[in-house]
């Protein structure tokens, strides 16, 4: 995708994509929020070894890390980029591309199920861990990517001591491979602006980006 600076963002469609907001459509090229909360809105994090399995095993599904399970296949190299994450204790949120025609839908499927298996064996829970399936919002604008991202790493009260998002690696005080961080830095004009945009984002320009955000229902 390109941006050019100073010029209206284009419109992002695709005809096979259905009319309501909640795409489950996906197609190459595409960028979408996808999040997820526990069932019941419980928790799905309870402590910090949570927050590190999920993020090392979409790093192994992804390709980016070696696994230690014999199970688990990545996916074919460079089907996707993850620009923007958080974790929250009873919800998460993903900003993914899409490169190729591997669908998101194979990536989260593979991610959720993992992750429910290790949840609910180191709580000997049984039962849905997850609310529903996950939900997928198509990013129809491209300036709506800048908007999203700074609407992610915002959902902690206190972003700068939230280390479970990829604001940290926005920020420069963390260097993790899964995060793709290119694009977003260059709509904006780099690093030090990026942090500019997310402290000024208010409410306002939430409301911008109101039909790709968490559905409280």
């Amino acid at each position: 995708m390109e941006y050019v600076e100073g010029h209206p963002p284009p419109l992002r469609y695709h005809p096979s994509c259905m009319i309501n907001r909640d795409y489950k459509n996906f197609y190459p090229g595409g960028f979408f929020h996808i999040y997820n909360r526990g069932h019941n809105k419980n928790s799905i994090f309870k402590d910090e070894e949570d927050y590190y399995f999920i993020l090392a095993r979409t790093r192994q599904i992804l390709g980016l890390q070696k696994s230690p399970s014999k199970w688990i296949n990545p996916l074919p190299s460079n089907s996707f980029a993850i620009l923007s994450y958080c974790l929250m204790p009873n919800h998460f949120h993903f900003l993914i591309h899409q490169k190729t025609n591997v669908s998101i839908s194979k990536l989260m499927g593979k991610l959720c199920t993992s992750y429910s298996i290790f949840f609910n064996k180191k709580y000997n829970q049984i039962g849905s861990l997850f609310q529903d399936q996950f939900k997928a919002k198509l990013v129809d604008y491209d300036s709506y990517l800048l908007h999203l991202s700074a609407y992610i790493h915002k959902n902690p009260k206190a972003p700068y001591k939230w280390s479970h998002s990829s604001f940290y690696d926005y920020l420069g005080n963390r260097n993790d491979h899964l995060v793709d961080k290119n694009l977003i830095l260059k709509m904006v004009g780099g690093q030090s602006k990026y942090k500019d945009f997310v402290d000024d984002y208010n409410s306002e320009e939430e409301l911008l980006i109101g039909h790709l955000t968490f559905e409280e229902d």
